[in-house]
Formats: C-alpha cells, structure tokens, sequence
C-alpha cells in the first residue's frame, strides 16, 4: 500500500483505508474497555454480598450470645465466644489484603494520572464512591470505573506490577503474589486450629501453587490436609475448599511462553481498568474465602445446621436370611429436606451414571450383583447445610451374593471309592457360606471338595452345613449316606485292542496300558508294574515284563499263528497305590 509505483489516486485510497482501519480499531477497542468496566462492576456488586454474607453470619453468632442467658446456658456462652474470636482474627486477616490490594488500585490509578482524592457516592464523574472504612475493615473501596479517563493505559499496571519481565516479576505484583498466598494458608489455619471440647486441633498449610489439573490440586490438598493434625471428621472438606477456592498455578505457559508466573500472565499490558478488575476479582476470592470460614464457624455452634421439610419411615436389617432366622428389623423415621438432596457417588463408578434421586432424601445406586461371596460397595454421600457449606461422609454396605442352585440325586448311586480323590460338590442354598462334614471319611479342599473314606467300613456319611456369617449361625441342611467300595477294575488296553472283548492286537504295537472304559466317568490313573504273557502254542515259558512295554515277548508273539490266542495277566497300581491283579485276552 503506497508504494512508489503506485498512482497519487491509489495512494490517497490507502490512506484513507489506513485511517478507516485505525477508526474501526479504536471503536473495537472502546468497546472491550466498556466490557470490562461492566465486569470490573459485577464483580464489586458481587464483593458486597460475599462481604454481607460473612457478616451476617458473624451477627448470627452475636445474636445468639445476646440470647443465651442464664446459668444453663453458661458452657454454650463459651463456646459463642470463642467463635467470636476466631471470627475476628478471620476478619483481621482478611482486611489486611482487601486494603493492600485497594491501595495497589489506587497507586496505577495515581500513577495514570487518574484522581482517585474527591470521594462522591454515586457521583458519575468520581472514580471513588467510598474510601476504605475500618469499621468495615474486610469492605473493598467502591470505585466507579467510567469515570476513568484513560482506561486503555497498559503501561504504568505493567510497570507497577509486573515489571520487565513476566517470567522473573519485579514489581508491586511480587509482594501481592505473597500477600495472597499468606492468607490464604492463614484463613485455613485459623478455620482449622482451635481448641474444642478439650481437644487440640492444628492445621499448618505448606504452599501449594504448581499443579497441571485441577485434580492434582484437589489430590495434593487432601493429602496435605489428611496429614494434620486438624478435626478431619468436621472440617476436612471445608478446609480443603477454602484451599483450592484461594489457589493459582504460579507458572504456566502463555503464547508460547514456557514458565510465566501467574501475575505475569494476568496483568502484561493489560489496560487499566482490566488491570483494576483482576485486582477486585482476587478481593472476590478473599470474600468468598472469609464467607465460607464465617459459615463454617457459625455451623459449630448454632442449633439447626440443617433443614428438614419432610419426614419418612426407614427400615433396615440383615441382608440375608433363611426360614426360622431372626430378622431384627430396625425401623425409624427419617428426616430430609426435599430442596436439598444429597449427591452420592460410588467407588469405581465416577464415570457412570448408576445413581437415581427419587427426591425423597435418598440416592438409590442402580447395579447389579456380582462376583460370590461378599460384595463390598463403597462410596461417599454429601450435603450442604444451611450455611451452605457441603458435608461429605464415607458409608459402605456389605451384600452377601448367593449363587442360584439346583439338585438333582441319584441315591442307588451315592458310592465313595476307596483311594480315589471323589469329588463332592455342596451348597447350602440361602446361606453365604457352605460347610461340608462327614463321618468314615476325611474332607480337604472347598469346592469342590476332596472326600476320601477311611478305613475299611462299607458305609460314610455327609453332612452339609450353612452358615449365615451376617449373624454367626450354622444350621445343619442335609445328611446323606454313602456306600464305601474298592475302585473297580479298570481293562487291560493293547494299542487299541480292547482286552475284555478278544480284540485282535496290532503286532506292530507293544505297549499296553490300564484304564477305565467310556462308560465308567471316574477319572482314575493306573500305573502298570509288570506282567506276564501266555501265547498259545509257545513251547517255552512265558515271556515276562515290567511296565507297560511287551518289547521282550515281541519275538515270541510274533512267531504264533495269525488268531491263536495270547493272555495278559498284569500287576497295576491304583491311584492310592494299592497293587492288585487282572487279565486281558487277545487275539493274535
């Protein structure tokens, strides 16, 4: 644009559309400042609430001392005034920040040029509305920022605050940054440090100001606070609100810019009045801050913490039972406000929505069993009370998950064999845990069950059991009797040769085994140990043999006549090692 070939008509067309442009940039620019005294100005209304609203719980407390009179009401006295004292070192601490961060205010207004000495209440032409008052220490100073004349002055809230530098600042900006990392470790000191009911409580606040998520922040809190010496059970959650609602990420990294402190990144080049925004958006977290440390103080020793509009019947007992137990029922009545249900979250489900609020005080976790044994639910419930501060409880329930069950006998068959591992399965249907006893055997395992008879009686008895561990009852279900026999014979095998039928034998195969045909369903193992072979026809002695190989009366088998017979008779080991003896015919 404007350049030297170009025509006189071209460039005065660009200089008019420079000029256009810098008038479209300083309407857009007239335009965010206004937006930014309208926040700077919700921002103040707000302040006056959070201001109004510690007060009134500081009054509340005042109130009700003025009301406890009387020698019944003299421990009740104390506790009013202690509160009271702690109220007011909360107070103490909090103007001293509302003051330096107003007196920082005026100092960029000053050095702006800007006169900040005429205070006019609600006049539009006067910047300051109200002065710092030290009756109402913890009240900001009411400003009027459209009556400032240059709000788009960047430099001098740069210079004031931050200095040169945004990594490494230098100005009134590092002291503010200590200022407010001061109180707030103070306000959660002094919210969570005190003597009650005869003990002592003590909280010490470490900085904490580096963190990526918000997460992190809250897992670092909680454990910093977890490992004091405070009242976790009454004042852990608001110890740890109070923490996070005061804390910033110190570095972060802005346009590129790695490791920007916090003051850096807020008040670079911002305009003046954005610059006086931040400062009243940090008085808002202080307010905020001293608010829920007011409430939380009030909570302890006004009646009524909480609200109730309605009421219903509540009954609960075992979770499990079976005909003839006990039920003890507890029943009682429940009290619940329905503008203020309480929000329950489960372990291991944060990312499902499996809890449904019928709106009657209750959040009803919709999921299904599973597992056996013992299922564990663990999670926490959450209200707030009238102060607005949310209380937060653990609970647990224990269900007792019972595996549906059938039966079907066969009693001609109820057999227990000797030196086998007879597997037994029971169950106590309606009991949460099974007991299998007997009498003639021994019994390992759980499931199934190992059941051996012993000696050499020819009958045994079992015995199930259910036990409710809810209530430490056994109740005996069953008992059922046993015929005790030896393992029967298993069949001599030859390769594939069936040796109780006469198979034909496959010469080329030499080794035999014993073993239970299809229609016996145990599942034995034999060990053969030696055996003898009778061929028909041989001259000489049999050939004899260990273990399952015939290699040495191949030669012999081999010489017989096609279908001339050869008998097996074998030494095996049962399963209990018990040696016995059977045969097998063959063909050749």
């Amino acid at each position: 644009m404007a350049g030297g070939k170009e025509t006189p008509r071209q460039k005065m067309i660009g200089m008019m559309y420079l000029v256009l442009t810098a008038l479209l940039a300083l309407n857009v620019s007239k335009s965010v400042l206004d937006a930014f005294v309208a926040i700077e100005e919700n921002i103040q209304k707000a302040n006056i609430v959070q201001y109004d609203r510690g007060t009134g719980f500081h009054n509340d407390v005042k109130s009700e001392l003025s009301t406890a009179n009387g020698e019944e009401n003299k421990a009740k006295r104390e506790k009013l005034k202690y509160v009271l004292k702690q109220m007011a070192l909360v107070d103490e601490e909090t103007a001293k920040i509302i003051n330096t961060i107003d007196i920082l205010k005026k100092k960029i207004l000053e050095e702006s040029g800007e006169d900040v000495s005429v205070v006019k209440n609600k006049d539009k032409g006067s910047i300051l509305w109200s002065n710092y008052d030290k009756n109402k220490g913890s009240l900001p100073t009411r400003m009027n920022l459209m009556a400032v004349g240059k709000k788009d002055q960047y430099d001098v809230p740069m210079n004031i605050i931050v200095g040169d530098d945004i990594v490494n600042i230098s100005g009134d900006g590092v002291k503010l940054w200590d200022d407010f990392n001061k109180f707030r470790n103070k306000i959660v000191e002094l919210t969570g440090t005190y003597e009650w009911g005869g003990k002592q409580f003590t909280v010490k606040p470490d900085n904490i100001n580096n963190y990526e998520t918000n997460k992190e922040l809250a897992d670092k809190v909680a454990k910093m606070i977890d490992k004091s010496k405070g009242n976790l059970k009454e004042d852990r959650q608001v110890l740890i609100d109070l923490y996070m609602g005061m804390t910033k990420a110190e570095r972060n990294t802005v346009n590129d810019v790695s490791n920007v402190h916090w003051i850096g990144a807020t008040f670079d080049h911002s305009p003046l009045v954005a610059a006086v925004a931040s400062l009243s958006s940090m008085q808002q977290d202080v307010l905020t801050a001293r608010a829920l440390a007011m409430a939380h103080w009030k909570s302890k020793v006004s009646t009524g913490e909480y609200s109730f509009n309605k009421i219903m019947p509540l009954a609960y007992g075992n979770s499990i039972a079976n005909n003839g137990d006990s039920l003890g029922i507890q029943v009682m009545m429940a009290a619940f406000d329905s503008d203020n249900q309480p929000v329950v979250t489960v372990d291991g489900y944060e990312d499902q929505d499996i809890v449904s609020y019928p709106g009657n005080g209750q959040g009803i976790v919709n999921m299904k069993a599973s597992g056996s044994g013992e299922m564990l639910i663990t999670g926490t419930v959450s209200i707030k009370n009238k102060s607005g501060v949310k209380k937060t409880e653990k609970w647990e329930k224990k269900v007792v998950i019972m595996k549906p069950q059938g039966a079907i006998e066969l009693p001609e068959l109820n057999v227990l064999y000797r030196g086998y591992n007879n597997q037994v399965e029971a169950t106590a249907s309606g009991y949460d845990k099974t007991i299998l006893s007997g009498t003639g055997v021994t019994i390992s395992g759980s499931g199934p069950y190992i059941v051996k008879p012993s000696g050499r009686g020819r009958t045994a008895y079992l015995t199930v059991s259910g036990k409710n561990t809810v209530t430490g009852k056994t109740t005996q279900l069953k008992k059922t009797k046993y015929r005790c026999a030896d393992l029967p014979k298993p069949t001599i095998y030859w390769g594939g040769a069936d040796g109780s039928q006469g198979d034909k034998i496959e010469v080329a195969n030499q080794y035999i085994r014993a073993a239970y045909p299809p229609e016996i369903p145990l599942n034995a193992n034999f060990r053969i140990i030696s055996w003898t072979c009778n061929i028909a026809g041989n001259p000489g002695a049999p050939p004899r043999g260990s273990g399952k190989s015939l290699a040495s009366a191949m030669r012999q088998i081999k010489q017989a006549r096609p279908g001339m017979p050869i008998s097996l008779v074998v030494t095996y080991a049962e399963p209990s090692g018990r040696q016995r003896k059977m045969a097998g015919s063959f063909k050749r």
